[in-house]
């Protein structure tokens, strides 16, 4: 697991930045959705400026915790980017998690 962002809540609101090798992402807003046309649309958009680079939905941990799973995508990605935003240790701040998928095939 990896951190590539940090995120302050302000509101229903996130804001921050994410940042690996390849993405410097500053004024990141993480929104909740005007609407949903169905329980599994998502909850939340993410934007970059006026664009928007992803999407998020509202989940609960094993142990009770809520938390963002969010995709992002963006035309110079390879592929999308799966993270979690998750409540920090200080209960102010929130950590985008992304970690590599395993491959679970099975031969």
């Amino acid at each position: 697991m990896a951190t590539i962002g940090t995120f302050r809540k302000t509101g229903d609101a996130y804001t921050g930045e994410i940042v690996t090798l390849s993405v410097q992402a500053r004024r990141v807003r993480i929104v909740p959705a005007e609407t949903r046309a169905s329980d599994s649309a998502p909850s939340h958009r993410v934007f970059v400026g006026a664009a928007e680079i992803g999407a998020g939905w509202t989940k609960t941990s094993q142990g009770g915790r809520a938390y963002l799973a969010l995709k992002l995508d963006d035309p110079s990605f390879a592929a999308p980017v799966f993270a979690n935003l998750v409540e920090g240790e200080d209960g102010e701040s929130y950590r985008l998690i992304w970690s590599r998928p395993s491959d679970r095939r099975e031969d």
